[in-house]
């Protein structure tokens, strides 16, 4: 068993006024309510860093399994209500803890929002502890984890949103957000940009769907509706006892982009290079322009980042590579059903690869008619693989 997910994303439209886009106070709304939610989830942060100790309590549960009263951790839904009754104002507790009064310090804020900043902080916060108990148990004197940060992109629960695409046009598509003006909270609707691919990924059987994310931008902002299908896959250990095993093994390189290497019965059966097109050397001169620009102008200024336009090429061009790699790499999988995916020869340091096969696999792979399993082979050791069973056409 395994899971794949996906991502699809929905464009607001916040072109001028005068052509169907969202004024620009609406936009002020987006920043804002991203602006207060990083707030409350710094005050949850906050709170549970100066409560850690609640995270190690453990919590008494009769299991029906073993019929005996067994102790389990605390459970993150048992730490929101805990916080929400010490620092929100309700009927049941009219008093929160001083210093903590979040009712206070965000007014009127829905309940909605608030929960999902306390969910975020409690993950972030749990994380955090975590790395600091494997750090300080490791001995090292370096590498100390950093206190987490409260920047996220908001979580938009039910009762945040409303989208209906069905009985309008597709110049007469709105969502309904609510969002933070300033002073109040308030519903607006905003114009977007759908799609009949957007349609036909939402409406696919099979896939269910999760909260949409709000991700804003310099100049553009999105919905990300992500998905999740439960998909067939053998474990490691079963496919190796498969006398007629087939492997993909992938080489990720500089010049050639991936070389994937298909097996049986310890006979290579087919192999296919992906090669840069000069990628490479159109990126050491977008690089190397890059770093005359940078000491022509001096030391730079804090806050200030320089060449934007031309590190954003770099980064589309990486993008780009990692995706074509995907897509190939998915092509080869799709047609050995059943088949493991090896990553070999990995190494680290010079003459690795600008992109990370724990990030190349799952990008874009699921887009289009091939699914791969949710897996990131980085966190393998080399030599051992992923099933591929669940590979679907």
């Amino acid at each position: 068993m395994g899971q794949a997910r996906r991502t699809t994303k929905l464009l607001l439209d916040l072109s001028k006024r005068d052509k169907g886009g969202a004024n620009t106070s609406k936009r002020a709304f987006l920043d804002r309510t991203a602006q207060v939610l990083n707030d409350g989830r710094t005050f949850y942060i906050d709170f549970f860093l100066a409560h850690a100790e609640k995270f190690q309590e453990t919590v008494l549960f009769y299991s029906q399994k073993h019929l005996e009263m067994r102790e389990r951790p605390i459970s993150s839904h048992e730490l929101l209500t805990w916080a929400e009754a010490a620092t929100c104002t309700t009927a049941e507790h009219p008093h929160p803890w001083k210093g903590w009064n979040f009712s206070e310090r965000f007014p009127s804020m829905p309940f909605v929002y608030r929960r999902s900043v306390i969910k975020d902080a409690i993950g972030k916060v749990r994380s955090y502890l975590s790395n600091l108990k494997n750090w300080e148990q490791s001995g090292k004197k370096q590498g100390r984890p950093g206190l987490p940060g409260a920047a996220n992109h908001p979580t938009l629960y039910q009762g945040t949103l409303t989208l209906d695409l069905e009985p309008f046009t597709a110049r007469e598509r709105f969502v309904q957000l609510k969002v933070y003006t300033g002073e109040r909270w308030e519903w607006h609707n905003y114009p977007v940009q759908a799609s009949r691919y957007f349609e036909q990924r939402s409406h696919e059987q099979g896939w269910d769907e999760a909260s949409p994310k709000l991700v804003l931008r310099k100049r553009s902002a999105e919905l990300h509706f992500p998905q999740e299908k439960t998909i067939e896959a053998k474990k490691v250990v079963e496919s190796k006892q498969d006398p007629d095993l087939v492997t993909v093994g992938v080489d990720l390189n500089v010049k050639n982009l991936a070389v994937i290497t298909v097996r049986q019965h310890e006979k290579i059966i087919e192999t296919v290079f992906v090669t840069d097109h000069g990628l490479d050397q159109a990126r050491y001169r977008h690089l190397k322009k890059i770093s005359k620009k940078q000491y022509l102008s001096g030391k730079p200024v804090k806050g200030e980042q320089s060449n934007q336009h031309l590190w954003a090429h770099v980064r589309r061009m990486n993008e780009s590579a990692a995706h074509t790699v995907a897509r190939m790499i998915a092509d080869v999988c799709a047609k050995y059903p059943g088949s493991v995916l090896l990553r070999t020869g990995a190494r680290h340091g010079r003459g690795e690869p600008p992109w990370d096969i724990t990030v190349l696999l799952p990008l874009r792979c699921q887009g289009g008619e091939v699914l791969l399993p949710q897996w990131r082979v980085g966190q393998r050791k080399v030599g051992q693989g992923l099933p591929m069973s669940g590979v679907s056409l």
